[in-house]
């Protein structure tokens, strides 16, 4: 399999992060000192990882490590920024590994020890090997819905083909209410439409269409493509996202949704951990709908730690991700705080002890259950990864496509920019 990076978990690239900092958490004295890049956002705070890191430090003797804190949701190009004033971190927290694994910078994990503890010891592998722990995973996107919206239009239960999603968005509109919330100002929301739908209707009927464009076998261009982003044009035109929602903020698209200003909202689950505690049963998910309403859970498998190739100490840099990222502790402040599903080997919820909604566990289940998981389109951390630059020349697509009909124009930009970052 993803999830985007989805973050410790591909899923925390999404969300907004603090302002560049460096911090020691403490630790041993007279052993090795190593740098940890990290982010920070409101559920994964700065006491978050300082404790995460202090207590992984307990379990590996002689080690200090310092905590980096990413300046902006692109710790990729921040990482390449360290690496090129030769500051690149002893350990890397939810990067791409394909960006960094193809210039020798990562060192992969041993696999007889990702076999043993993950249930998807592949699901996040770039070229056989694993260069992140595939720790947990996402769902990008999923469509949450506010029952109680549905109900005052009169809508009994979610929609499971593409045409009974689109007369569920008509049925809202007639009824006053805004059918989808879209946080159009930042780039990375402004496409989840487009992820959620092209994921079902490309990936879906070829989960092998990222690799083969690799090949040069298929093209963003080609009719099936086109067709996917047909839909999100029709969206836009009938008027089914809030006014102005290329100015909508990725912070206010949760309060807007929230708040029941809007019916729907098409994100990634790590939207879970905002779901709000004290109404919570108002809210429930679905799957992107399809033609012929067959389920396609556009999936990511996250992770936690990358490891430098250029550690001077890659036993104790190794030790020190290992043990952080079998720590249960942090498993419990991933999946109650940034919605996180857990893929620990032999462990249910309840060995967490977390406490979650019913909308979550009722998306863990997709998680959980056999069906057709396909690499989430753009979020990809494995051999379905796009391109270095392509997720921000795909997210820029998505905002320019929803006030341009010029499809065939913005999907031969991203042949181009696919074909040049591949040359």
């Amino acid at each position: 399999m993803r999830r985007k990076r989805p973050t410790v978990v591909c899923l925390a690239a999404a969300l907004a992060l603090t302002g560049c900092s460096a911090a020691s958490t403490g630790g041993a004295k007279g052993g090795s000192a190593l740098t940890y890049l990290t982010f920070e956002t409101p559920s994964l705070t700065a006491t978050f990882w300082n404790t995460s890191i202090a207590s992984a430090e307990k379990k590996v003797p002689g080690v200090t490590v310092k905590k980096i804190v990413a300046p902006s949701t692109d710790r990729d190009a921040y990482a390449k920024q360290l690496q090129a004033s030769g500051q690149f971190p002893d350990l890397l927290q939810s990067i791409t590994p394909s960006t960094f694994a193809t210039a020798g910078l990562l060192k992969p994990y041993d696999q007889k020890w990702v076999n043993a503890n993950f249930l998807l010891p592949l699901g996040n592998a770039y070229k056989g090997k694993v260069y992140i722990p595939p720790t947990n995973s996402q769902i990008i996107p999923e469509v949450f819905y506010d029952k109680k919206l549905f109900a005052k239009a009169h809508i009994a239960q979610p929609p499971k083909t593409w045409a009974e999603f689109m007369s569920v968005c008509a049925k809202l509109k007639a009824a006053g209410v805004t059918p989808v919330e879209l946080g159009g100002g930042d780039p990375f929301s402004a496409s989840m439409p487009l992820t959620g739908i092209l994921s079902a209707d490309v990936l879906g009927k070829n989960p092998n269409w990222l690799k083969e464009r690799y090949a040069g076998k298929v093209k963003f261009t080609d009719p099936d493509v086109k067709a996917a982003v047909g839909k999100y044009r029709t969206m836009v035109k009938n008027g089914y996202f809030e006014d102005g929602a290329l100015g909508v903020k990725y912070a206010d698209s949760i309060t807007n949704f929230t708040s029941g200003k809007t019916a729907m909202y098409m994100m990634g689950s790590w939207f879970l951990g905002a779901v709000p505690k004290d109404h919570a049963d108002d809210f429930g998910a679905f799957l992107t709908p399809t033609e012929d309403g067959s389920l396609v859970v556009p999936f990511s498998v996250g992770g936690s730690m990358a490891i430098s190739a250029k550690t001077k100490d890659p036993a104790k840099a190794t030790a020190f991700a290992e043990a952080w990222s079998l720590d249960p502790a942090n498993y419990k402040a991933l999946i109650e705080g940034d919605g996180a599903f857990p893929m620990l080997k032999g462990k249910t919820l309840d060995d967490y002890g977390v406490n979650v909604t019913k909308v979550f566990k009722d998306s863990y289940s997709y998680v959980t259950q056999q069906n057709t998981k396909v690499s989430s389109f753009g979020w990809a951390t494995n051999d379905d990864s796009m391109p270095s630059g392509l997720n921000n020349a795909f997210y820029a697509a998505s905002q320019a496509l929803y006030s341009s009909d010029d499809v065939d124009g913005q999907l031969a930009k991203l042949d181009a920019a696919w074909d040049s970052a591949t040359k």
